[in-house]
Order: C-alpha cells, then sequence, then structure tokens
C-alpha cells in the first residue's frame, strides 16, 4: 500500500445523515442487554440461547478518532473468554440481512424466511449461529459511517491502520480469548487484505468471501473506463450514511482518471498477508472473482484455501448450510485450536457451471488454480464469424457502431462435451478513423444447440418460484441473480501492460498511468484480459465471442455513459492483424 496515499487529498462529497429507523439506525445509547433464548424481535428467526448485546462500544484509532461497534457475546463470557470476529464495513451496524435481501433481491434469493435472526449485519454471520458457538461477533461502522467520526474512507491505508487498531483494542478486552478473525462477504471481504497485509498481532485468520482486490483495475475503472454507477446510485445514495462526507471515487476518477497514488493505495499487497486464510470466490460477481483468484497465488501461507462455488454471494453466506458448516470447522481450528480435521479439506474446490435450467457442479476438488492441465488455445475470429484453430490468411476487417449495443459476434461450436476453466484473454487488433480512442467491451456467451445465448442462475432454481427464464419480470431479471457470462475490458489508450506485475500471462496489470491516444486509422493491438470463466459444453453447444463499444452483459453495473468512444470500431482478422481469443481448456 501506498503510504503516501495517506496525504494526498482526496475530494470529498456529502453524504446523507443517519436517520433513526432507516437502515436500522438507532441514536447513541450505550447500554448492555440480554436478550434471552426464544427472543424473536424481527419475526423471523428465534435465538437458540441467550445472547449478551453491548450496544453502541467506543474504539479509539490511533489518531484520535472514535468508531463505534455493536458486540454480541455469550453472557458467561465474562468468566469464560471467547475469540472474536470482526464484521468490518461502512453500512450500519444495525442494516442486517433480512431487510437487505427484501430490498435488493427478488425472492430473498431463495432463501427460507426464518434462516435469519435479524442481529446479523448486511454480509456478515449472524450472531444467533455463532454466540452459541462460543464467539463474539463484532459489527462495527467503519470511519465516517453512522456516528463513527472522521472522513468515510474506503478500503486502502486508513482502513487497514483503523481496523488494525481495532483489533488490538479487541484482543485486550477482558472476555476476549486474545485471538480475533475477519469475516463477511464484498466489502467486509475486501477489507480484510488490507487490513491483513499489516499484520495485526491478534489477528489469527481471515475468511474473505468474495473480496475484490483492486478497486481501480476491478471495481471503479475496469479496463482505465469509470464503472462506479452502482455504488454511486444504489450504495453511496441508499445504503451510506454518516456525519462528516466520504471521499468520492466518482470525483477522483473525474479529477484522475489515471492511476495515482490515492488509487494505488485501492490495491492490497495480498504477498503480505501470512495468517489462515479462507476464500471462496464465483464465476458470476462482476467485481470480486479476480481479486479472490490473486488471493489464493499470492497469500503467502501454506495454510490456505479456495473454494470456488456456482451461487450468488450472499446466498453462499446466508442460504449455502455447507458454507456455514466450513466457515465454523475453520475458524475452530485457527481461533479455538480445535483439532477438527479442518486440514484435510481440499485446498481447491471448484465449480463448473452449465447454463440454463441444469444444476451446476459443485466442490470439484482440483490440484491447484489455474489447473495444471489446462491448455490454452488460441481461437482466431474468421470474417464468416466463426471461431476456429486457424487464423485467416488474407487480411480484413469488421467495423461495428461503437456509440450504440450493436456488437460484431463470432461463434464456436463444441464437438463433444467440453469444459473451459480458468482465465480467457482476447488479442484484438483494432483501428478507428473517426477517434483517437476506443473503448473495447468483450463477452464470453454459451450457445444452446440452437445457437440462441443462454443465461445462468446464480441461485438454486428449485429455492424460487419460477422454472424458467420467460418467467422472469422485468424487476427479477437483475445481476444480482443472472448472469450472462464474463467480460473483458479495456480503454485503448490504457493499453500498456506490465508482464512482470501480471498475475496471469491471461490477465494483464495495466498501470493506467498514462494515455497512449491511438491516431485514427492506426491498427493497436490489445491485450484484453477477461473475468474467470467455468463452463462446460455439452455436444453441439457453442461459445459467442461478442464485441462492443458497450457493455452487453449486465444490466445494472457498468453503464455505458463513461465511455470515449465515436464513430466505427474496426476489428482487424487476418494476416498481420490475427485477432483471436485465448480460452482455457481443461
Amino acid at each position: 500500500m501506498a503510504s503516501k496515499a495517506a496525504s494526498m487529498k482526496a475530494p470529498v462529497v456529502p453524504i446523507n445523515k443517519p436517520e433513526p429507523g432507516v437502515g436500522g439506525y438507532q441514536p447513541p445509547n450505550p447500554r448492555s442487554e440480554v436478550l434471552p433464548a426464544g427472543w424473536n424481535g424481527f419475526n423471523s428467526r428465534p435465538l437458540p440461547s441467550a445472547i449478551l448485546v453491548e450496544h453502541h462500544v467506543t474504539f479509539t484509532m490511533r489518531d484520535g478518532k472514535k468508531l463505534y461497534a455493536d458486540i454480541y457475546r455469550p453472557p458467561n463470557s465474562d468468566h469464560a473468554k471467547v475469540p472474536t470476529l470482526l464484521c468490518w464495513s461502512p453500512f450500519g451496524k444495525k442494516f442486517n440481512g433480512i431487510t437487505s435481501l427484501r430490498l435488493m433481491t427478488p425472492w430473498n434469493l431463495g432463501i427460507p424466511d426464518g434462516t435469519l435472526s435479524g442481529l446479523e449485519k448486511f454480509e456478515a454471520p449472524d450472531p444467533a449461529d455463532w454466540v452459541p458457538a462460543g464467539y463474539a461477533i463484532v459489527n462495527i461502522d467503519s470511519r465516517g459511517s453512522g456516528d463513527s467520526e472522521g472522513t468515510m474512507v474506503i478500503m486502502g491505508t486508513q482502513e487497514a491502520e483503523d481496523g488494525y487498531d481495532t483489533i488490538e483494542a479487541l484482543a485486550k478486552l477482558p472476555w476476549c480469548s486474545g485471538s480475533v478473525g475477519l469475516v463477511g462477504n464484498s466489502h467486509l471481504a475486501i477489507v480484510q487484505w488490507f487490513i491483513a497485509a499489516l499484520n495485526p498481532p491478534s489477528l489469527k485468520a481471515i475468511a474473505p468471501w468474495e473480496g475484490c482486490g483492486d478497486l481501480f483495475r476491478e471495481q471503479f475503472a475496469r479496463g482505465g473506463i469509470y464503472a462506479g454507477d452502482l455504488f454511486d446510485k444504489l450504495i453511496v445514495k441508499y445504503m451510506l450514511r454518516g456525519r462528516n462526507g466520504m471521499e468520492s471515487f466518482r470525483e477522483m476518477y473525474r479529477q484522475h482518471p489515471l492511476a495515482n497514488a490515492w488509487w494505488n493505495d485501492k490495491r492490497p499487497d495480498m504477498k503480505k498477508i501470512t495468517v489462515p486464510t479462507y476464500i471462496t470466490g464465483t464465476w458470476t460477481n462482476t467485481m470480486h472473482g479476480m481479486g479472490a483468484i490473486r488471493g489464493w497465488l499470492e497469500v503467502d501461507t501454506p495454510d490456505k484455501w479456495l473454494r470456488w462455488h456456482p451461487w450468488q454471494e450472499w446466498y453462499d453466506l446466508w442460504g449455502n448450510p455447507q458454507a456455514n458448516a466450513e466457515l465454523f470447522q475453520f475458524f475452530g481450528r485457527y481461533l479455538k485450536g480445535e483439532d477438527n480435521g479442518w486440514e484435510k479439506t481440499p485446498k481447491v474446490r471448484m465449480a463448473v457451471l452449465k447454463f440454463g435450467t441444469s444444476d451446476p457442479i459443485e466442490n470439484m476438488v482440483v490440484d491447484d488454480f489455474p489447473l495444471p492441465q489446462t491448455e490454452h488455445r488460441h481461437l482466431y475470429l474468421q470474417p464468416n464469424g466463426v471461431l476456429v484453430s486457424d487464423a485467416p490468411k488474407e487480411a480484413s476487417f469488421a467495423p461495428y457502431d461503437s456509440e450504440s449495443s450493436n456488437s460484431l459476434a463470432f461463434k464456436h461450436t463444441f464437438p463433444r462435451k467440453t469444459q473451459i476453466i480458468g482465465i480467457p484473454k482476447a488479442v484484438l487488433y483494432m483501428s478507428c478513423d473517426d477517434h483517437d480512442d476506443m473503448d473495447v467491451y468483450v463477452l464470453i456467451e454459451k450457445l444452446d444447440k440452437a445457437g440462441n445465448p443462454m443465461m445462468s442462475l446464480n441461485i438454486p432454481w428449485k429455492g424460487i418460484p419460477v422454472s424458467s427464464f420467460d418467467e422472469f419480470t422485468a424487476e427479477q431479471s437483475t445481476e444480482v441473480v443472472l448472469y450472462k457470462g464474463p467480460v473483458g475490458i479495456l480503454r485503448a489508450s490504457h493499453r500498456a501492460f506490465d508482464p512482470a506485475r501480471s498475475m496471469h500471462p491471461n490477465w494483464p496489470f495495466h498501470p493506467h498511468e498514462r494515455e497512449d491516444k491511438v491516431q485514427p486509422g492506426t491498427v493497436v493491438k490489445l491485450e484484453i484480459g477477461i473475468w474467470a470463466m467455468g463452463v462446460e459444453y455439452e455436444e453441439g453447444e457453442g461459445l459467442q465471442v461478442r464485441i462492443s463499444g458497450r457493455n452487453l452483459a449486465v444490466n445494472n453495473f457498468g453503464t455505458s455513459e463513461h465511455t470515449d468512444n465515436r464513430g466505427a470500431h474496426k476489428v482487424h482478422l487476418g494476416g498481420e492483424y490475427a485477432s483471436h481469443v485465448v480460452l482455457p481448456y481443461v
């Protein structure tokens, strides 16, 4: 992490103030209470045993700012010390999973009513599960969130230092055993990379479930193009509340669209993480997958595990019994010292999607990721719209209108059952006569035997009241539950990449530190890393690569309003400009 980013002035924008009753917020009222066994304050799941709740506990950071947390622990922990799980995010320490599922997902993602107690923080484990098992759950409002002091910052050195300070303060509390773990999904996972890289002495294990690894390159400016619309229009507008404003990704990009010290501080140094680590990931998430992969490749401990699952992240966290059981076993081993056989858990497990109404393959044990037996094959784009293993001998090009949803499509049909598992890449030779830059999106779709694009459901079909995609309404057809396929994104002027910093040859690391504009009419080579994928194709099914000036994969993330496109883009197809894709066959 770049320490000089801490002194760099970041643009700060106001956010909504906390309001009683909104997002579970309650005005400060430090107190302790015991919720008895059977308590059911959210009319959902009764508590299986009593829980001591300490509301609005103060933690003081090294710069004097105060953060506030709710602590859930066993009533007898004043005498029988317990390990602590810290859940770190800015979404409100009382904004719970029940509310978030109802507000943000169709059919509660198929998670049955009564699964959650309502004490769980958004994207965090449920105290009703963990406190009876002898753990404390600490739900904190990070800096600038709720009544916590300071300006809200999202990731980077400041959040890492705050996490370090909080962990060490927790470990010294009289009821804590001295062992602290970090746990949670999305923001709660991403921040674990940053905090753990500072190596707090009392941090014994982390479980980053779906954690983005680089906020510039994987979330807010993939390929160099601003893609923070979901964050700005949903998270900032409706979910983040605080009293001192927040550092703004949108404003920072507007002022500094190239990677600077502040942006680069949002990329954790995972090689500094040395504690036991249990990572999960999924193909279908448009934000977190590549961070989970880099975590697996770079975290510096032999005690690390990767479970790749086929589900939406909140379903896996709250609705997948296997996930919960394994999390108990992992933390039991490293926070409690239990000899419970966790080390026998396979180091790497994969999931393979089938699309349509077919169930995915789960828990496929493999030797490593990427899979050692992977064969990276080149398929070349042909003038007739197909993909084959031989490059066209004659030079030609295919154009598309870059200012619309118009696209070029290239198809490949599989002659036998095939699995594509790993990181694909597109190598495109492109030009534009009308402009000095190009924003390029590459989508890989699965085709049925009739050549029609397919979709994948991110939750089990058995838990929802519909049985086909035709029954979905427009409101239900969101990225949360639907997946079209992996995407690669690159602005042509950001095409420079550093092989030495690339975690895989098919995932180029683009520094994004300068613009290399494209002389109109000049052909440039674009190496575009495509989000990792794991898909099985039956004989006769196919794969389609679509190239466009817009993101065709999603309907609520990374809109086209920020693209720098004009006129027709030309994709060159043969001779010295043999555009192709590289696919990981296993």
